[in-house]
């Protein structure tokens, strides 16, 4: 299974969230698992297990286990299925769903995030079938690939997977987002606030008898804002960030707003977490209250993600590092993700320091119309996963 030429079979299927979502995809990969096991001698077959797991309406997460003759952790690949919207601005030549391949590159929504990581993984799984054929036995090192749901939203795939038992706190976790060439092993926090600012209305002539809920909600973001840069740097992960990705409040130009409410998002380092998150807009909220009087704020916590510190001391690490190495010449260079990925929320989760990121394509371009991967960068990283699974498993 040439992982080129699946990235493109599945850059064909729309699997956007929300969208099409990830039915078509999970039917797709479920027949070429089935059908290449179907092919294997009846003995070695019928012991590669094969499962779902609805999540959502229609939308199920998927895993092909691999069993091992030892009691060793899995190895375990996660990729998430679905990809963001679809979107606007793509170019006449290659639209979201073309897999159009221009000088090396293969256009299309899900591309890089991560359709080109999934193919990577599912033809490292192809390898390890065709390996336990031709050995005749299963490896001494278990195996799964795991195909999410939901990742682009709630990551409701990755928590249902976890409270499945699906993977948990001692597995080899590795999920095949694009990591620029890089081994990816830290991720900072992520934290949702709503936070909501209430007044009363009253009419713009006369602005003394309401209470502006707008102009106190920009009091308690410019506050937020001003503690931000107080912050602490992390020696790895950087420094906390915070975006205000949508706001709503009013009614009409010539009438003071009785509400106002802003979504944050907060990407958090250590030493701050989302108490010392909480605190900061506790205080944004009555300085925005003594601001603008007659004002009262709120707030919910709508996402709450630790932040995840490398372990150096990780076998999953080093072994990586060292099918890198040997399979490109070049010393592996070991960084962190911005965003949060399925195996984030597995380390966060289940306490499980052993999870990694490492696969084809670059952040930059994700999520963007006009998204691509490179060809070189996908041969490289089918060769490395293939690589990692011969040489932990047997």
């Amino acid at each position: 299974m040439d992982a080129w030429e699946l990235t493109g079979q599945l850059v064909r299927i729309d699997s956007s969230d929300p969208g099409a979502y990830e039915h078509d995809i999970e039917r797709f990969i479920r027949q070429l698992v089935e059908a290449r096991v179907a092919a294997m001698p009846d003995a070695l077959g019928r012991r590669i297990a094969v499962e779902e797991l609805e999540v959502l309406p229609d939308r199920r997460n998927l895993m092909v286990t691999v069993p091992g003759t030892g009691d060793e952790p899995r190895l375990v690949f996660i990729c998430h299925m679905d990809t963001v919207t679809l979107g606007d601005g793509w170019a006449d030549g290659t639209p979201p769903l073309g897999a159009v391949v221009r000088a090396g590159k293969l256009y299309g929504r899900g591309s890089c995030d991560m359709k080109s990581g999934l193919a990577c993984a599912i033809s490292a799984l192809f390898c390890l079938l065709d390996d336990v054929e031709a050995r005749g036995a299963l490896p001494r090192r278990g195996f799964s690939l795991i195909c999410t749901v939901d990742e682009e939203d709630r990551m409701r795939g990755v928590e249902a997977a976890i409270d499945a038992g699906w993977v948990g706190s001692r597995e080899w976790v590795l999920d095949c987002e694009p990591t620029d060439g890089q081994i990816q092993v830290a991720h900072k926090g992520r934290t949702w606030f709503e936070l909501t600012m209430t007044g009363a209305t009253a009419h713009a002539s006369q602005p003394w008898q309401g209470a502006d809920a707008i102009a106190a909600m920009a009091e308690a973001i410019s506050e937020i804002r001003r503690a931000f840069t107080a912050l602490p740097a992390h020696d790895e992960l950087g420094p906390a960030t915070v975006t205000f990705g949508q706001i709503t409040g009013g009614y009409q130009p010539y009438v003071v707003p009785d509400s106002c409410t802003v979504w944050i998002d907060m990407r958090l380092v250590p030493p701050t977490d989302t108490r010392a998150a909480k605190d900061i807009v506790e205080r944004a909220i009555k300085a925005a209250e003594r601001a603008v009087p007659g004002t009262r704020g709120s707030y919910l916590i709508t996402g709450d993600r630790p932040a995840i510190e490398r372990d150096p001391s990780s076998p999953l690490l080093a072994a990586l590092a060292d099918v890198v190495a040997a399979e490109t010449g070049a010393a592996a260079h070991v960084g962190f993700f911005t965003g949060y990925t399925d195996t984030a929320v597995i380390a966060g989760t289940c306490a499980n320091r052993t999870c990694l990121s490492y696969g084809p394509g670059s952040l930059a371009l994700a999520h963007k119309p006009n998204e691509y991967v490179a060809r070189d960068d996908v041969t490289r990283v089918e060769r490395v996963l293939r690589g990692l699974v011969r040489a932990t498993l047997w």
